[in-house]
């Protein structure tokens, strides 16, 4: 099997490893719902905290770390560096917009965070500090999601100038799917992290 060969099938099973939604899965099995239909509607650790409680929320964040976190290092072990850029960029891509899911997944964080420290953890613990203080400060999550994708590309180019635009494609993508959080802070609406279960 040649090298293109094998980028094509690791980028699409990495893709598809994305598509994996314990929130939706959950929402279903828990409380018999489309988590889609509740709350934000967004399918990520946020509305299943608010609509299903801690411990789904809990397991919905490690589910989505750990697909970023697979798929960088299948990237890596077939491909090296380059291929596991990628495949962390498809499995990011395949939670966002999932095939499995009629194309509406989450907003991509979690298993953001998973690819950007499996990549280069040093690079993905100062993005990290970077979003965990904006959340902690302005108590949104929102917040901080986007700040840490605008630090992204900043920290990254001083890594490596190859994470410049691999940083910025990620982090245009998430202000596009947090486009809703930014109306709702404009006019004083996007609501603050709670952990209890309404």
């Amino acid at each position: 099997m040649n090298d293109t060969m094998i980028m094509i099938l690791a980028t699409a099973g990495c893709y598809l490893i994305g598509n994996i939604s314990p929130a939706i899965i959950m929402g279903r099995i828990i409380a018999h719902i489309d988590i889609r239909k509740h709350g934000s509607g967004n399918a990520g650790t946020t509305n299943v905290l608010r609509t299903l409680g801690v411990k789904a929320a809990a397991v919905t964040l490690i589910v989505d770390i750990s697909k970023g976190v697979a798929a960088v290092l299948i990237g890596r072990h077939f491909g090296g560096d380059d291929l596991a850029m990628l495949c962390g960029l498809a499995a990011f891509i395949g939670h966002i917009w999932p095939l499995f899911y009629g194309f509406k997944g989450g907003k991509g964080i979690a298993t953001a965070a998973g690819v950007i420290v499996t990549v280069e953890p040093l690079m993905g613990a100062m993005v990290a500090g970077v979003a965990l203080l904006a959340m902690v400060v302005t108590q949104r999550v929102s917040v901080g999601a986007m700040l840490g994708a605008i630090a992204l590309p900043i920290i990254g180019n001083h890594f490596d100038p190859k994470y410049l635009s691999w940083g910025i494609i990620m982090c245009v993508i998430i202000i596009f799917k947090h486009r809703a959080n930014l109306k709702r802070l404009m006019k004083g609406e996007e609501p603050k992290v709670s952990f209890k279960k309404k």
